[in-house]
């Protein structure tokens, strides 16, 4: 097989049908045989960012995922995505066609380079942000194929492969067995130990909990940690980056932990339990408070292939096997409590107020318009503020970018989201601000005829940097498009149904349109009208960036 062919066959393996990117010269070649083979719906991207933050979204539903570039341009401006892909444990296999291996031999000077010849500057450049690399050559693209896909799919991280252009078409001998992905089994003796020690905890406490990570999502434990906590009653705190991994309906779950920031009920339980079972935690400021968070020192950390329990730590421990040999494990105990639940009830959707537009009023009325089995993209800011504030049905997704937190992503990223479950409804909660960045990518949902229904805040810049430091600062306005008319310009003749409303009533009659194509909403609201969640986060975060001498001590600079 050629090993172009090879690369593709090894990708539609892995469960990939759609293939994020931009075209360039030195990977023409590859997607010529993508072409032929008619295997893979080519998405066509406006940029590579946008491709990367796509292929983010569609590995974040499906669990994996494929971005093509071109050699240094088009890798370069893919790295920002491929670098929160890593930093949010997103399993990404990026293909990046180089320059031909002749020119290597030859050291030729070549364009997309820095027009000398090391040609590892790439390479070493993702080293940073993939959890393995390799430029392929006919002696060693068959192993580093597979080698490098079943890396990105086990690790939960993105990796980097050059294909050099002259290669693709030569013929290389392949194994007749299909790539399958599988995690490694545990090892035999530290699996029993390591999950007799946590059953033994667990059973023996007087406050167990469990508090989950996004690893909870990326190793699919949900059903064997919902099937714990029915088993031994206990309760399920999260942390922000994964909201709606578990059912928030479900009696279990508590709501969200970010240290002083969360609920008192929430806090106090994650905080005074004698045996916290931590799935994957990691103490980062977005999601801890700025950390003050207080989790306890004796806590179960338990990750996707090790576990510390106290002093001992067990390696080669897979989080699915692990948590699987716990639950069938742990005797069943009857509710403590019979009878109504301490989730907290959904939020009532109040009377629609008159007046010009505002925060509360139109989170309010999303809390309403919310169903079983959304798909909703949150941006980082505002929107995400407001989304974590939302109860969400069950089997909702909730995607966001907590930790990387590059303004513009959720653009991309629901492009990537739509592709990989085009059966449910995907709402993009977005501010005007992070929309700037990335809004072309508009035009290629339309181009393929995809229906979200974006909710855009108007309110002339970026309300959450107001929030942290320059509340009147020109630093923080953007220019005032006409969102609602975008559709129309990128994508002539659309049947996208646009609004702007500036009430909550009109807002209202903008949620009742037929959702048979694109909706898109504008939402005009003052820039200095923010969450109380909002606020609270952009003064804390600029306490601990700028110190007691900061410009927020000034008055006046804050929201």
């Amino acid at each position: 097989m050629t090993i172009g062919d090879f690369l593709l066959l090894r990708l539609r393996e892995a469960g990939i049908a759609h293939l994020f990117g931009v075209a360039g010269d030195f990977n023409l070649q590859f997607l010529q045989q993508m072409e032929d083979g008619n295997e893979f719906m080519w998405v066509g991207n406006c940029n590579e960012l946008n491709a990367a933050y796509a292929a983010d979204g569609y590995a974040r539903l499906t669990g994996i995922s494929g971005l093509i570039v071109t050699n240094g341009v088009g890798a370069w401006s893919a790295i920002n995505g491929v670098a929160g892909a890593y930093s949010e444990n997103v399993p990404i296999v990026c293909v990046s066609g180089s320059v031909p291996l002749k020119s290597l031999d030859r050291n030729l000077l070549m364009h997309h380079t820095p027009a000398n010849t090391d040609y590892d500057g790439v390479l070493r450049g993702y080293a940073q942000v993939t959890a393995a690399q390799a430029r392929l050559t006919p002696q060693n693209a068959v192993a580093e194929i597979d080698r490098l896909i079943r890396t990105a799919w086990q690790r939960k991280l993105p990796i980097y492969l050059e294909l050099p252009s002259d290669i693709t078409y030569l013929e290389v001998e392949v194994p007749t067995e299909p790539l399958e992905l599988t995690m490694p089994p545990s090892d035999p003796e530290r699996l029993s130990t390591c999950a007799d020690a946590i059953v033994a905890r667990l059973t023996s406490a007087r406050s167990p909990a469990i508090l989950i990570d996004l690893a909870a999502d990326r190793f699919e434990v949900a059903g064997e940690l919902a099937e714990l906590a029915d088993k031994l009653q206990l309760p399920i705190a999260a942390i922000n980056t994964a909201k709606a991994v578990i059912d928030e309906t479900c009696p279990h779950f508590l709501g969200l932990y970010v240290g002083a920031g969360s609920a008192p009920a929430v806090r106090k339980t994650v905080e005074s339990s004698d045996c916290l079972l931590a799935i994957g935690v990691r103490r980062v400021d977005t999601t801890s408070g700025s950390f003050s968070d207080a989790l306890p020192a004796d806590r179960i950390d338990a990750r996707g292939d090790a576990v510390d329990i106290g002093p001992d730590n067990y390696q080669a421990v897979y989080l699915k096997e692990l948590l699987r040999r716990v639950v069938d494990s742990v005797p069943s105990r009857e509710p403590a409590h019979p009878g109504p639940t301490t989730t907290t009830p959904a939020p009532s959707v109040a009377e629609v107020p008159s007046g010009p537009l505002t925060q509360a009023a139109y989170w309010n009325l999303i809390q309403g318009f919310v169903r079983e089995g959304d798909v909703i993209i949150a941006e980082d800011g505002t929107s995400e503020a407001g989304g974590w504030g939302l109860q969400l049905p069950p089997r909702c997704s909730f995607v966001t970018q907590a930790v990387w937190g590059s303004i513009g992503y959720t653009v991309g990223s629901v492009l990537g989201t739509l592709l990989a479950a085009p059966e449910r409804r995907h709402l993009l909660l977005v501010g005007d601000g992070s929309f700037q960045l990335t809004a072309q990518e508009v035009s290629t949902m339309l181009r393929h005829d995809l229906k979200p229904i974006i909710f855009l805040i108007n309110n002339g810049g970026y309300t959450i940097e107001r929030a942290i430091c320059g509340k009147d600062g020109r630093f923080n306005d953007v220019a005032n498009w006409a969102y609602a008319d975008l559709p129309k310009v990128l994508h002539p003749g659309t049947t996208a149904r646009t609004f702007v409303v500036r009430t909550a009533a009109e807002l209202q009659a903008a949620l009742a349109a037929p959702h048979d194509s694109m909706i898109f909403i504008e939402a005009v609201m003052d820039k200095y009208d923010a969450l109380p969640a909002a606020i609270a986060a952009g003064h804390g975060m600029a306490d601990f960036d700028y110190g007691p001498r900061g410009p927020q001590r000034r008055p006046g600079v804050q929201l």
